[in-house]
């Protein structure tokens, strides 16, 4: 028996049409730097993502599920780009604007991109890929920039205001298949090649729907959103399209993501929400802690891509600020848990649940798998690989330009699940706490050492900024940790003192014997700590390691 349902598909053509009608005097704020914001009204911004679709198909040639790319900052243009390439039947592909150039290359020839939309401020990072880029057809350049530098390009050259004022705000939006493409992200290739994630517009719906519910993110039409996190980030975590579902307002930082400028940003915009990875939110402290600045109307933040150090976390609430830690990946859209305390907790327990990872929400199955593949329990104790599935989690990798699907046994299971990398416990009500990534866990004489609590705890350290561990080889033990520190200005590196604070903390057999102090920390190119880097620094001895 069928229900009596009708069957509509959902689409992104749909939130789009739903955010520019009922939302339409929402805002989404650019800012500019030393300019007044730009403001732009979800109507307006989706008149003109409008009339983008139509230049990519009548002038640009777009007519089906091509590929077209966005090297962009987050701002209204970008948002505009969000919607036009889906809703028309396109697949909105976002390049992440940090990536080494070999690896930009590798992803735009995977993907087989045939147009990139591209700030003129990021001409000086396109123009010398260009000539490694056969299948790009046509530029199209948003706001100021150098167009001297792309004289030598085959690829046609458009100017994205020029462009899209060619062309009427009409579109007839084709019903689409709602599982076919709609958007799609690369890894960021920490190991072999980046691996392309191709999301449906099925799954874009219902992902936004959960960013939108108190469980996730909770926001309603009286939030404005300050979206730190990248677009070329998972899709900025899914806030651009779970907006129009909501009417709330966007502003975007463009290419303004210092401290300072942020600071400055939530001062005078007055941003009630706001999402980023921890490193952002940890020099947003150092400089209002260094130069005061009211952020007070920041009430709720989602901190996620790495572990919230619980000093930062502590921090943060002393200023009225709290941060909700998440935790996802590329290959879930991202999202996976947020870690919302049950009610009616005292603070401290409530503190507790906070530094997990967080809950399951209803589309997100998950479960723990052991060494030799065995399923343990939800009791908060056993610790395996979490392994996921769910409506917006990826079940393969995009295979190249010919559509095939790849699904490498070490990223998926048997029957379907992803396997995360992710090593934790899952406790009986269903919250999430990760201990580390399978590649990162220390093996230390048959006993395994969380490299995450030992960053945590000694970030805990009023002299340190931030902290990076790592296993190293070691004669007796096999693997040991070594721990590198970047120190607050003003602070000396005391090895044996750092030893002590964390001897507080953590059981003896687990305390570093190596130690280093390192400037920064090295990052990803979405701000996580690469640890890949260090391992390597310490192998080819770069590193002044200390041994106590």
């Amino acid at each position: 028996m069928l229900s009596t349902m009708q069957d509509v598909p959902l689409t992104v053509s749909r939130i789009l049409r739903h955010g520019m009608t009922i939302h339409g005097k929402s805002l989404i704020t650019t800012w500019t730097g030393q300019e007044a914001p730009h403001r732009r009204t979800f109507a307006e911004a989706g008149e003109r993502a409008t009339r983008l679709a139509r230049a990519l198909r009548d002038e640009l040639g777009i007519d089906g599920d091509q590929r077209v790319a966005t090297l962009m900052w987050n701002n209204a243009e970008h948002v505009e780009a969000y919607f036009a390439i889906p809703s028309m039947g396109a697949v909105l592909h976002t390049l992440n604007l940090r990536l080494p150039a070999e690896q930009l290359v590798w992803i735009v020839n995977h993907a087989a991109d045939r147009v990139v939309i591209v700030n003129g401020t990021l001409l000086p990072l396109l123009a010398p890929l260009l000539p490694h880029l056969p299948t790009i057809e046509h530029i199209v350049v948003s706001g100021p920039g150098d167009r001297a530098l792309l004289a030598d390009s085959d690829a046609q050259v458009h100017e994205y205001e020029e462009l899209i004022a060619a062309h009427p705000a009409e579109f007839d939006w084709p019903e689409l298949d709602e599982r076919s493409a709609a958007a799609m992200c690369y890894t960021s290739g920490t190991t072999g090649d980046p691996k392309g994630v191709v999301y449906s517009h099925r799954s874009i719906y219902l992902h936004s729907m959960q960013v939108n519910m108190r469980e996730s993110m909770g926001l309603d039409d009286r939030d404005t959103a300050l979206v730190v996190v990248p677009q070329f980030h998972v899709n900025a975590w899914g806030l651009p399209h779970a907006v129009f579902m909501t009417g709330i307002g966007l502003l975007m930082p463009d290419r303004f993501l210092q401290p300072a400028p942020l600071a400055e940003m939530i001062e005078r915009e007055r941003p009630s929400y706001a999402a980023a990875v921890p490193t952002i939110w940890q020099g947003l402290l150092a400089e209002v802690t260094a130069n005061p600045r009211d952020i007070s109307s920041m009430k709720n933040v989602t901190i996620g891509g790495a572990a919230c150090p619980p000093a930062l976390m502590d921090a943060y609430d002393k200023l009225g600020v709290r941060l909700c830690h998440a935790w996802g990946m590329t290959e879930t859209s991202p999202l996976g848990t947020m870690a919302h305390p049950p009610a009616g907790l005292a603070q401290e327990e409530e503190r507790s649940y906070r530094l997990t990872q967080g809950r399951l929400p209803t589309g997100v199955e998950a479960r723990l798998a052991g060494p030799t593949g065995e399923i343990l329990p939800w009791d908060g104790r056993s610790a395996g690989e979490l392994e996921v599935r769910g409506p917006w989690i990826a079940g393969a990798y995009y295979g190249g330009a010919g559509g095939e699907e790849l699904r490498p046994a070490d990223k998926f299971s048997a029957d379907g699940w992803l396997k995360t990398g992710d090593v934790g416990v899952i406790a009986p009500d269903g919250y999430l706490t990760l201990t580390d990534r399978a590649k990162d866990v220390i093996k230390s004489g048959g006993e395994w050492i969380s490299s995450v609590e030992l960053e945590n705890a000694l970030m805990a350290h009023p002299e340190v900024a931030e902290a990076a561990v790592v296993a190293v080889p070691d004669e007796k033990w096999g693997e040991r940790p070594l721990a590198t520190v970047v120190l607050k200005d003003g602070a000396s590196a005391d090895y044996e003192k750092l030893r002590a604070f964390l001897a507080e903390r953590i059981a003896k057999w687990q305390l570093p014997e190596r130690w280093a102090v390192v400037p920064a920390v090295p990052k990803t190119s979405v701000g996580k700590f690469d640890k890949k880097v260090i391992r390597k620094q310490y192998a080819d001895g770069e590193l002044d390691v200390t041994s106590l």
